[in-house]
């Protein structure tokens, strides 16, 4: 090597110039906007409003302030500070706790498990979005061919009338009675089902029985899984610098259609009888686990923890940019956007309950049931019903999609910076990644790819993620230390943490995580859809998808004492593991200057033991803090 290929550091030791730098955001503002667009997803929009009414209705929003003051912030500032401090990606931060690197793997692990179903979902809004650019919305009525004779469009109306259904037709014939009275006549029950309810099931879906019969390629649903695919890789190809373009466009339109539906909604008939379901708090669903268990793991879906997402947004920040203020920013508004996002969906429920004469309960939905079955309905009651349609389907779409973004970039950043060498071929391997992901959607868009989604869905970001976190926030701050970690900040931000944060991260966020682990796994129920409950083989798969995200954590730590071999006692070689290596730190040399100066006394010790490991473009560095 060449002196002019060298750069000697502060051990003295020559290393290798970064051959190509990596990027960093253009702007403060695209970092906010990517992060915001990771956070801010179709969670918020068809999951937290139900969470509400299911749990207590405004009560719920205390056990939801108090996961997300004591975990959510804590963890989300935590994650948000480790990938800036790097600059790397959720594998190569584990510099810090060589035994812990599997934690990285798991985040990737759950965020590609996640991709995969998370682009079927974009596929179908593409869907919906282009059929309804007509003068007459397809699920309206039920004379279309894919209708079944359960399906009723008269059905609201004719309860809306003082009548009832009786041999699929309206009749009068017990204007007057009772509902035990009618309960007492003994008529045939009848399952109805809506239009929009039998569109989604035997048009979209072609939807067969189960598992065992999956059928055949929907080739509409295919072409559109194929184009969420190709706008993914033409937005992320060329980098953060391009993607943090897209995100103008992105995160600012959902905000702006929400309002525009906010100023809709309550306009209409029966908008407040919604949103004082909403909002009506039932204090005794309190006193109950449920509440904090929903709470918590909305906070976990909600602001990305655990998915390696954060760190990766913020790896590609300035040493010096205020993370602090970031984690509250994004988080708050995140959770803000949730509680709004509840008024605008409610406002449009309680019209949906007044228009068909029947009670909030029967048209409250969740997930896929909200985007594809009632809110498709609410716009048929619509004045001009293609356009609010059009609207739902692009904000549904914009909110997919950044999240999407930011998942598959942290895939892609964690294997480039524990690899470098994949670095020049970048291109090549989101190619690759592409490709198979885009295979592994496919049995998805089969006749029984509905049951197969609802297994991804169901199992790959479950209690996984809550055991991510909590294994994640011991191996920092319990450690790696509480100290190190704080003196870490202080050397981007120019303070240290306040004791509030050091009794998060040491008692409150562990405690808190450990237990919804434990209330998750003795509550656990069988994945089930549509009354279709799945068979044992098929759970077994599913729960495949924990189990090989969490088997990374002592898999990578068994083979990080096995790298030790012949280096001293037992103990000796568990030292090692859980010091940080040669490569930890800030990536730039002028950053680890500036972290070794500001750092008040810190006990450098030569580390002999421990050599390089995937350090890659960082500049290795002869020195490692002792763990408090």
């Amino acid at each position: 090597m060449s002196n002019s290929a060298q750069k000697y550091v502060a051990g003295g030791s020559p290393i290798q110039k970064q051959e190509k730098p990596r990027e960093q955001w253009s702007r403060w503002f695209e970092f906010f906007l990517s992060s915001l667009g990771y956070c801010v997803g179709l969670g918020n929009v068809w999951r937290f409003p139900f969470k509400v009414y299911n749990n207590g209705g405004g009560a719920f929003l205390i056990p939801y302030a108090v996961m997300l003051c004591f975990a959510g912030i804590p963890l989300f500032y935590m994650e948000m500070a480790m990938g800036q401090f790097t600059s790397s990606g959720p594998i190569s931060v584990w510099n810090a706790v060589p035994a812990f690197r599997g934690i990285g793997y798991a985040m990737v692990f759950v965020s590609m498990f996640v991709c995969i179903y998370y682009n079927v979902i974009i596929a179908w809004v593409f869907y919906y979005m282009f059929v309804s650019f007509t003068a007459t919305l397809p699920w309206e009525k039920c004379d279309n061919r894919w209708n079944t004779r359960l399906c009723n469009a008269l059905q609201g109306e004719c309860k809306q009338a003082g009548g009832i259904m009786n041999n699929f037709t309206c009749t009068m014939d017990y204007v007057g009675y009772t509902e035990a009275e009618i309960e007492g006549l003994d008529l045939p029950k009848v399952q109805w089902r809506s239009p929009s309810e039998e569109y989604f099931k035997y048009r979209v879906l072609n939807q067969s029985e189960g598992l065992h019969e999956m059928g055949n390629f929907q080739w509409p649903q295919t072409l559109c899984l194929l184009l969420s695919w190709v706008l993914m890789f033409v937005c992320l190809c060329r980098g953060i610098h391009a993607s943090g373009k897209v995100v103008y466009i992105t995160v600012s339109l959902p905000f702006i259609i929400l309002f525009i539906f906010l100023i809709r909604g309550v306009t209409l008939e029966g908008h407040l009888k919604g949103i004082i379901f909403f909002i009506t708090p039932k204090w005794e669903v309190l006193l109950t686990a449920q509440p904090w268990k929903d709470a918590a793991t909305q906070i976990f879906y909600s602001i990305g923890i655990g998915f390696g997402g954060l760190g990766t947004m913020a790896s590609y920040n300035k040493f010096h940019n205020n993370v602090y203020r970031d984690a509250l920013l994004v988080s708050l508004m995140n959770c803000c956007t949730s509680v709004f996002a509840g008024f605008v969906i409610f406002s449009i429920i309680g019209y949906m309950a007044h228009e068909l004469g029947v009670e909030i309960e029967d048209v409250v939905a969740e997930g896929t049931g909200l985007a594809f079955i009632a809110y498709p309905k609410a716009a048929t009651l619509l004045p001009i019903s293609p356009l609010w349609s059009i609207l739902f389907f692009i904000m549904l779409l914009t909110l997919g999609l950044d999240s999407q973004f930011c998942m598959f970039e942290t895939v892609i950043t964690a294997l480039v910076d524990e690899f470098p060498k994949l670095r020049h071929n970048k291109m090549l391997m989101m190619i690759v990644l592409t490709i198979f992901m885009f295979c592994c959607g496919l049995p998805m868009c089969m006749q029984g790819g509905i049951f197969l989604f609802t297994m991804f869905d169901w199992y790959s970001a479950g209690f996984n993620i809550m055991v991510v976190g909590l294994v994640e926030c011991l191996a920092i701050q319990w450690i790696y230390g509480w100290s190190n970690f704080n003196k870490d900040i202080k050397a981007m931000i120019g303070f240290e943490p306040g004791i509030w944060w050091r009794i998060c991260w040491w008692v409150f966020t562990p405690a808190l995580l450990a237990f919804i682990v434990i209330f998750s796994l003795v509550q656990y129920t069988p994945a089930n859809y549509d009354g279709y409950v799945f068979p044992w083989w098929a759970q077994l798969i599913g729960w495949m998808f924990p189990i090989c995200s969490l088997l990374t954590i002592p898999g990578f730590a068994l083979y990080e004492f096995k790298k030790t071999a012949g280096r001293g006692s037992f103990m000796d070689r568990l030292r090692i593991i859980t010091k940080p290596n040669r490569a930890w730190g800030p990536r730039l040399q002028e950053d680890r200057d500036h972290w070794m100066k500001v750092t008040t006394n810190p006990k450098v010790l030569m580390n002999a033991n421990t050599e390089p490991q995937h350090a890659g473009n960082h500049t290795a560095v002869n020195r490692s803090f002792e763990v408090d």
